[in-house]
């Protein structure tokens, strides 16, 4: 294996010793035993490293590329399909069928609780979304109730 542009070998000569290490670390194949045999020396085996690693980036970016430009059409595609969903004739739609309505949360209150109940699903109403908090905090030294506990 050659190296194909002299401009790699002028990178692999600028690089210090610490960015050499890692260039050596990325090697795989051939090229470390192509090293250890002595067949390449150090700078030479960096550059023919620099040069596959700018090839794979290359071909990365243009695989990226494709993947980018499939899911921009995969995202105009959907949106095509809503559009022309939403712009269906009313006189297609299912005849009789209720119109959608929001949905709200209401908590069930007991029948029997009365006016008091009423007032207690009018305050669970409003405290959807807040934090919960604890009516009452518990006792220090007070022990749990496990079934089966003595106290």
């Amino acid at each position: 294996m050659k190296i194909g542009k002299p401009e790699y070998m002028k990178k692999a000569l600028l690089l210090s010793e610490e960015d050499q290490q890692k260039v050596m670390s990325r090697m795989s194949g051939k090229l470390p035993k192509r090293l250890f045999k002595e067949k390449l020396s150090v700078e030479e085996a960096i550059a023919i490293q620099l040069e596959i690693e700018e090839e794979q980036l290359v071909e990365w970016r243009k695989n990226w590329a494709k993947i980018r430009k499939q899911d921009g059409e995969k995202k105009s595609g959907n949106a095509s399909k809503a559009a022309a969903k939403s712009a269906e004739p009313a006189s297609q739609a299912k005849l009789g069928a209720p119109a959608s309505k929001p949905v709200t949360r209401v908590t069930a209150v007991k029948a029997s609780t009365g006016v008091a109940g009423a007032k207690a699903a009018v305050n669970k109403r409003e405290t959807i979304g807040k934090p919960a908090t604890a009516g009452k905090a518990a006792k220090p030294g007070a022990t749990s109730s496990k079934p089966g506990s003595k106290t």
